[in-house]
């Protein structure tokens, strides 16, 4: 992901203890630094303190965003999940530096979540100023369907991850990104 132009990761593990996660939230860390490159951990406040990481991310049911505010750094992201426009409204109003939509799509990761589809994004855009960012189910074959539906940036696991070539699949991504930016331009 990093070899084909991410901008951003995310460490998500829901399953790893925090022995295990701090190493591998450090090493993720250095490698983003050193690709320029944001690096966001999920759910755990903790851990993105203690690798000073970029930032944090929450969802609905995770540590409150207000709180995890107050906890971060000067200058550290905080990224929230939201599935209606009052809780994108709440993570607006709680100080989230960017505020993620979904499920866009059925999704392999959320099995069984709620799908919102494109058309919160477009109900969401005109209320929230920061960066809004699509998540669940995102493909190169529906990207550019959400940034037209007003989303500044995707989440991706699957299509990235499980990719033959991720490096690939992210220059792919991007691609279609871009093209999509200037056809909604137009």
């Amino acid at each position: 992901m990093l070899q084909g132009g991410g901008r951003v990761v995310q460490l998500r593990d829901k399953e790893r203890s925090p022995v295990d996660l701090y190493p591998l939230a450090r090493q993720l860390r250095s490698r983003c630094r050193e690709a320029g490159c944001l690096f966001i951990v999920n759910d755990r406040v903790d851990l993105a303190l203690a690798v000073e990481a970029d930032g944090v991310h929450v969802g609905q049911d995770d540590f409150p965003a207000r709180a995890a505010r107050r906890l971060l750094g000067p200058g550290m992201i905080l990224g929230v999940s939201t599935h209606d426009l009052g809780q994108a409204r709440a993570a607006r109003d709680d100080g989230a530096d960017y505020v993620a939509v979904g499920s866009m799509f059925p999704t392999g990761s959320k099995p069984g979540f709620q799908l919102v589809g494109p058309q919160l994004l477009r109900a969401v855009r005109p209320e929230i100023a920061v960066p809004l960012v699509a998540i669940g189910g995102i493909t190169v074959d529906n990207v550019g369907e959400v940034v037209r539906a007003g989303a500044d940036a995707v989440a991706i696991i699957s299509a990235v991850c499980a990719a033959p070539d991720p490096a690939e699949a992210t220059r792919s991504f991007l691609e279609r990104i871009t093209r999509a930016r200037k056809d909604s331009s137009r």
